[in-house]
């Protein structure tokens, strides 16, 4: 009888389950970003964002909580109901590298979050002023080393992908030039631009629209091979440092016990925005290229960068205040 009674209920937890897998979601989304609007991560959910609200048939709210190298919103995300309804557009920083140079941080973002996707890739170049004389790699190279601890380069934010690049760069090359810390990106750019700093890595967003323009140069860009969507600059691996990458994708993520069935819906939302014409046009525009990815090749590419970066960051002594 007892055996009957699970037979006839099955198919009565079967549609159980359907029903709620079909009614995720029916209210907004959040994705909470811990940039400050008009940054590259910022620009980069806002070109996807509108196409995944369209296929989830509902809203996609974009949240900015800047602060503390991204802590801020990811520890807000850690804190929300793990229903499906608050995800974090995720990057190595607050990932990977905040742990390794906060002194103590009140949550684990390895362990309190859970991969839904990747999005895209972000390029990170090597860029001096217009006005400096150096063509290549090499030539930034020949300077430092002609005179050690004279050049200066800018960062924005304790563990950047810029910081850690340029960090990464003075231990490979055997150099030693000065970081000089700055608040964001735009009093960055401002000093670059008229010569009071020597180079910076920074994203392509801001960086971009003074290539064209000609006030500053690229020498290289810092992916394992050579952008598709800046072909004709070398990486910094071809420019004389063999085996230099410092890659940053951005990704989104949700508090653990999520339940799969969302994760897998947002996934799938995020693949069918990304393949977009539409969405792929805006996101190169900003020298962003579309990478989407499943919640198992998300988490395949955080544990990598687990094992990339420490090594990076113990020798360079970076610390958080």
């Amino acid at each position: 009888m007892i055996a009957r009674r699970l037979l006839l209920a099955a198919p009565a937890l079967l549609a159980g389950r359907a029903a709620l897998a079909q009614a995720y979601p029916n209210r907004p989304l959040r994705i909470v970003v811990g940039f400050t609007a008009a940054g590259a991560t910022d620009l980069a959910i806002r070109a996807i964002a509108p196409r995944m609200s369209e296929v989830l048939g509902q809203p996609v709210v974009i949240d900015n909580r800047p602060g503390a190298g991204g802590n801020i919103a990811t520890e807000l995300v850690v804190r929300s109901p793990p229903d499906g309804y608050t995800l974090l557009l995720g990057t190595i920083g607050p990932m990977v590298i905040n742990p390794l140079i906060y002194p103590s941080m009140p949550f684990d973002p390895m362990a309190d979050l859970v991969p839904v996707s990747t999005l895209v890739e972000a390029s990170t170049i090597l860029v001096v002023p217009a006005q400096r004389p150096w063509r290549s790699v090499a030539d930034l190279l020949a300077a430092a080393r002609a005179a050690p601890g004279t050049l200066n380069w800018g960062y924005s934010g304790v563990g950047t992908t810029g910081q850690l690049a340029a960090s990464m760069l003075n231990q490979m090359a055997g150099i030693q030039t000065v970081g000089v810390p700055y608040r964001g990106g735009g009093p960055l750019m401002a000093d670059l631009l008229a010569g009071r700093l020597d180079f910076t890595f920074s994203t392509t967003p801001p960086a971009m629209p003074h290539v064209e323009s000609g006030k500053i140069r690229v020498l290289a860009v810092t992916t394992a091979k050579r952008s598709r969507l800046m072909p004709d600059f070398p990486t910094v691996s071809e420019g004389g440092l063999p085996g230099f990458s410092a890659e940053s994708n951005y990704m989104l993520l949700a508090p653990r016990g999520t339940p799969q069935e969302s994760i897998e819906v947002v996934s799938a939302a995020v693949g069918k925005a990304l393949a977009d014409p539409n969405v792929v046009v805006q996101l190169n525009k900003q020298g962003l290229e579309a990478r989407p990815g499943s919640p198992a090749e998300t988490a395949a590419y955080l544990q990598a960068e687990l094992k990339r970066w420490p090594p990076v960051v113990a020798a360079s002594g970076l610390r958080a205040d």
